[in-house]
């Protein structure tokens, strides 16, 4: 059983329907738009989930679960020597509810080593309002973490 102080959790609501914000979690030039500067992204289970944030931070995985505009999880971990989370050692999911004319997203991600939450709580809580910009088709500028 996973307790709440092994995960960070987060919730934003989009205005978009759900079959949009899905696609920016499947597609590798949506994700572009909102999170990384390049993404490889083979949404099936056992699939490729790498986003290259800014050209030394780089997340890696594999895709676990992938329900059509519901629910996506996929693991996740940084590549790199003497990275704290090894590639595909946490794992994401993603849970996509109708609400009214939008989309609620919860974002749980799990696993995560105690001396790594808050950082990461961090990183959710920059590109969480970023791909709510951009599902709503909005720019959400320049990632100030692509410097």
């Amino acid at each position: 059983m996973v307790t709440q102080s092994e995960m960070v959790e987060k919730e934003v609501r989009i205005s978009a329907r759900p079959e949009t914000v899905f696609s920016y979690f499947i597609e590798p030039e949506k994700m572009q738009i909102w999170m990384g500067q390049q993404a490889t992204l083979d949404p099936r289970p056992g699939g490729t989930y790498r986003v290259d944030i800014n050209g030394e931070h780089i997340a890696a995985g594999e895709y676990v679960e992938v329900v059509p505009h519901t629910r996506v999880v996929f693991t996740f971990g940084w590549e790199g020597g003497g990275a704290p989370i090894p590639p595909g050692s946490t794992r994401v999911e993603i849970i996509l509810t109708p609400d009214g004319d939008g989309t609620l997203v919860n974002l749980r991600h799990f696993d995560l080593p105690t001396e790594m939450q808050d950082v990461h709580a961090e990183g959710w809580d920059h590109y969480m309002p970023r791909l709510a910009l951009a599902a709503a088709g909005q720019n959400p500028g320049p990632d100030s973490n692509m410097s």
